[in-house]
């Protein structure tokens, strides 16, 4: 199974952060550690950058979330 796969939504949550420049809190900064040492994020002075292989996980999340939000639309427009 791919790394990929493996990323739990506190990770997500903090990739997505990341890649819309949001500042977070001081507790999330050891969940970074983990990101970064799997090649997610990479860290530029004091700022924390997505590497591809980070851009590409919150890409492939978003796109799942919206074919499952596409999903429960066509069904809750079959019960209208």
């Amino acid at each position: 199974m791919e790394r990929e796969a493996m990323l739990r939504d506190e990770q997500l949550s903090i990739l997505r952060d990341i890649s819309q420049s949001v500042a977070f809190a001081d507790d999330r900064h050891g969940k970074i550690g983990e990101l970064i040492a799997d090649g997610y994020v990479m860290k530029d002075g004091d700022l924390f950058e997505l590497t591809a292989k980070g851009a590409t996980a919150v890409e492939e999340h978003a796109a799942a979330l919206g074919a499952s939000d596409e999903q429960a639309s066509a069904s809750s427009e079959r019960l209208i």
